[in-house]
């Protein structure tokens, strides 16, 4: 899979974020984009061929697996990378209709197109509650389909058509488990990070509001 389109998206969007979003883009490109490509996609590749039953019943194996993992963890996470950084390009796009605008007037609209006010503000505050609600949900979602966070390294399936109760057992379960816990961090730092820009844009738009009334009272 290319990544390149993510990678070029986050960088786009970084130019125009805060502090705090250019935190999250730097946490989303080399905590979860880079790690997922260089190792934990290798981790989960051959999941399922190294997925083992003692049992010789042709199709037990299949069953059990799909029962156990009815999505994979990595497509499910490479699923959620793309989800969580899809809101941004509601900012792309804004932005490209100010540019587009100013050039079908052949004037000078905005100040500072890039400039994160006025309905930039609401698109970029949009942008932030979905990637947040996203993040939870795929938390959810993981948690909810494997049966919390944890990766076991003994499964015992007695679905048909297996002729009994079998045991199955899973490669590598403890380093399926640290990277499992990395997921969890990371975007449970990505939610902390896209509320605190939340709450910061919202606090500093409700001062100017603010200032700029009180300035005309003393006027």
């Amino acid at each position: 899979m290319s990544w390149a389109f993510l990678r070029d998206l986050l960088s786009g969007v970084n130019k125009y974020s805060t502090g705090i979003g250019r935190i999250w883009v730097a946490v989303v490109f080399m905590f979860r984009l880079l790690v997922y490509v260089a190792a934990a996609e290798n981790i989960w590749k051959h999941e399922h061929d190294e997925f083992e039953c003692n049992t010789k019943q042709p199709g037990c194996e299949n069953v059990c697996f799909d029962h156990f993992f009815p999505v994979s963890h990595i497509r499910l996470w490479a699923l959620q990378l793309i989800m969580v950084s899809t809101p941004s390009l509601l900012v792309v796009f804004h932005l490209a209709y100010r540019e587009n605008r100013e050039k079908h007037h052949n004037q000078k609209l905005y100040k500072n197109p890039g400039k994160i006010d006025g309905g930039l503000l609401c698109t970029y505050l949009i942008s932030l509650i979905l990637k947040t609600g996203l993040e939870i949900v795929f938390l959810v979602l993981f948690y909810k389909l494997y049966n919390g966070f944890k990766i076991p390294r003994l499964v015992k399936c007695d679905i048909k058509p297996c002729p009994n109760s079998v045991d199955c057992y899973i490669s590598k379960p403890t380093e399926k488990m640290i990277f499992l816990y990395f997921l969890v961090a990371t975007s449970c730092l990505c939610i902390v990070l896209n509320l605190g820009e939340l709450s910061y844009l919202i606090f500093k738009y409700s001062m100017k509001c603010y200032l700029k009334r009180h300035v005309k009272k003393q006027q």
